[in-house]
C-alpha cells in the first residue's frame, strides 16, 4: 500500500485544536469514540519486580487479574464513561508470544465481562516490547525477533485487543550516542534516516496485521529517543534546548506510522504526538503530571492540551496507602478527564480557557514545554508539511524549533539561563551547516556511528 502524503495540516484554526476532539476519531464496536468529544482515561500498568518464567506465569496472570479487576471496580464506582487499558509487554512476554497473548486475553476477558455486567465500556491496547536490540539480533526486519513481535501482535488482536502499538527502536543505537554527546546531526540521522526507514517497514506490517484481524493499528512513540533526552535533561545531564529540539524532530519519525495507515490513537509516551495530531487529525493519547509514577518531566500540564486519551505512562502493581498503585493511578486519570470533559460541556470558551491555562502554566519555564504549546505546534506543523522527504523535514523541524525557542526567549515568554543560550546558539549553527542532500548527509554520518551495523538496515 502506498504511503499517505500529508501536504496540509488537519487543523487550520487554533480554536479547533483541543483535547477530546480529533478530526478523524476512532470508533470502536462498543460505541467508544476516541477523539469524538470525550477524553477517556488510559490506564497503563505493569508487574511488580519479579522474574517471568514458565514457573512464575501463574503468578504473572494473577497479578494482571488483580490489576484489571481493581481498575474495573473503580471505573464502576467513579462512573467512568469508559476507559482504555494498555498492556506494555515486558521482554519475556514478547520473546515468548504465548505468554503475552495469555496476559492480553486475561485482561480483555475481564474488561468485557465487566462491560456486559456493569455497562462501563473498555478497550485494550496491546503494546509488545520492541525486542530488536542486543547481540542476538541479526536483522531489523526478519529473524526470530521480528517473528516473535508479529506473532504477539496477531495473537493479541485475535484475543480481542482493539489497538496495536509499539515503542519502536529503529535507530536507537545511534541516537543513544547522539544524546551522550548532544550531537544534533547524529540525532537527526538516527530519527529521520534510520528511524523513518524502520518505521516504514514496521508499520506497513502492523497495519497489515490490523487489517487482517479487525484491530486498529494505533501509533508509535519516540520514547526511547525523545523521552530519554527529556529524562536526562531533567537530571541536568544534558541541556533542555537539545531535548526540546529532539522532541520536535521525533515527530517526523512518529508521523510515518500514520503515513503507513495507522489510525490512532497515537501512543501516550510519545509527547510528539501533538504534532502528529496537528498534521493528520488522528486522535492521540498523552501523559503528563499523571506519569510521575514512571518518570519526572517539565510538561505535566501542557501535555493535556490536545489529549483524546489521558494516560499515566506505567505503574507497578504495588501496595500504597490508598490501595494498589494501578487503581490509585486510574482514579487520578478519571478525575483529570472529568475536569476536561466538564469544561467542554460548558462550551468552547470554557474548554479553550482550560487548554490555554494548561499551556501557559508550563510553557514559560522550559523549552521542552514551550515546543508543545498548541499554537507553536500548529505553526511548526504548517511549515513541516510543505517539506518533502524525511530528512529535509527533520532538518526543518530542528530549525523551526530553535527559531521558536529563540523568539520566545527574546520576547520574555521563555526563561533560559546562559548555558542553555550557549547551546541554543551552537545547535543553530550545526543545523544551519547540515547538507541539503540526504545522500551526502548519510555518507557523512555513517563513519561517525560506532554502534551502527548497516547490514541490519539493508544499507
Amino acid at each position: 500500500m502506498a504511503k499517505q502524503v500529508f501536504t496540509s495540516t488537519a487543523y487550520q484554526n487554533l480554536e479547533d485544536f483541543i483535547y477530546g476532539q480529533a478530526k478523524y476519531p476512532v470508533k470502536l464496536k462498543n460505541g467508544m469514540e476516541i477523539g469524538g468529544g470525550t477524553v477517556y482515561p488510559e490506564i497503563n500498568f505493569t508487574l511488580p519486580p519479579m522474574l517471568i518464567t514458565q514457573e512464575t506465569m501463574p503468578e504473572v496472570i494473577t497479578n494482571y487479574k488483580e490489576i484489571i479487576t481493581g481498575v474495573c471496580a473503580r471505573a464502576n464506582e467513579l462512573h467512568a464513561p469508559g476507559f482504555v487499558a494498555e498492556i506494555e509487554f515486558l521482554p519475556p512476554m514478547t520473546f515468548n508470544p504465548k505468554w503475552g497473548i495469555e496476559v492480553c486475553k486475561t485482561v480483555v476477558d475481564i474488561i468485557k465481562e465487566n462491560e456486559a455486567k456493569n455497562g462501563v465500556r473498555g478497550a485494550v491496547r496491546a503494546t509488545p516490547v520492541d525486542i530488536r536490540e542486543g547481540n542476538g539480533l541479526t536483522h531489523m526486519w526478519r529473524g526470530r525477533h521480528w517473528d516473535s513481535i508479529f506473532e504477539t501482535f496477531e495473537g493479541c488482536a485475535k484475543a480481542g485487543a482493539e489497538f496495536l502499538a509499539i515503542e519502536s527502536v529503529g535507530g536507537k543505537e545511534v541516537h543513544d550516542e547522539a544524546i551522550l554527546y548532544c550531537d544534533i546531526a547524529k540525532s537527526i540521522f538516527a530519527l529521520s534516516v534510520l528511524g523513518c526507514r524502520d518505521m516504514s517497514k514496521l508499520w506497513s506490517e502492523i497495519v497489515s496485521v490490523a487489517d487482517k484481524t479487525g484491530a486498529v493499528a494505533s501509533g508509535d512513540t519516540a520514547c526511547g529517543f525523545a523521552n530519554t533526552a527529556m529524562v536526562l535533561a531533567d537530571k541536568r545531564y544534558i541541556p533542555s534546548v537539545f531535548a526540546a529540539v529532539v522532541r520536535v524532530v521525533s515527530a517526523v519519525r512518529s508521523l510515518v506510522a500514520v503515513e503507513c495507515g495507522a489510525r490512532g490513537p497515537h501512543k501516550d509516551c510519545g509527547y510528539e504526538g501533538v504534532y502528529v495530531k496537528a498534521i493528520t487529525g488522528t486522535p492521540v493519547s498523552t501523559e503528563g503530571r499523571t506519569a510521575a509514577c514512571a518518570h519526572l518531566s517539565p510538561v505535566g500540564n501542557i501535555a493535556a492540551c490536545v489529549a483524546d486519551l489521558w494516560s499515566n505512562e506505567s505503574v507497578q502493581n504495588i501496595k500504597l496507602l490508598g490501595g494498589m498503585a494501578p487503581v490509585i493511578s486510574f482514579e487520578q486519570l478519571v478525575y483529570d478527564c472529568r475536569l476536561m470533559n466538564g469544561a467542554s460541556a460548558r462550551g468552547s470558551e470554557a474548554a479553550l480557557l482550560l487548554r490555554d491555562i494548561h499551556a501557559d502554566s508550563d510553557s514559560p519555564l522550559d523549552p521542552q514545554a514551550y515546543v508543545l504549546r498548541p499554537d507553536v505546534v500548529l505553526e511548526i506543523s504548517k511549515e513541516l508539511v510543505r517539506v518533502d522527504g524525511d530528512y529535509p523535514r527533520a532538518k526543518k523541524a530542528a530549525r523551526l524549533a530553535l527559531e521558536h525557542i529563540q523568539k520566545a526567549h527574546g520576547s520574555g515568554g521563555l526563561a533560559l539561563n546562559d548555558k542553555e543560550l550557549m547551546w541554543l546558539s551552537n545547535l543553530s549553527e550545526t543545523v544551519d551547516d547540515l547538507p541539503s542532500d540526504v545522500g551526502a548527509f548519510t555518507e557523512s554520518m555513517i563513519g561517525e556511528c560506532q554502534n551502527l551495523d548497516l547490514k541490519k538496515y539493508d544499507m
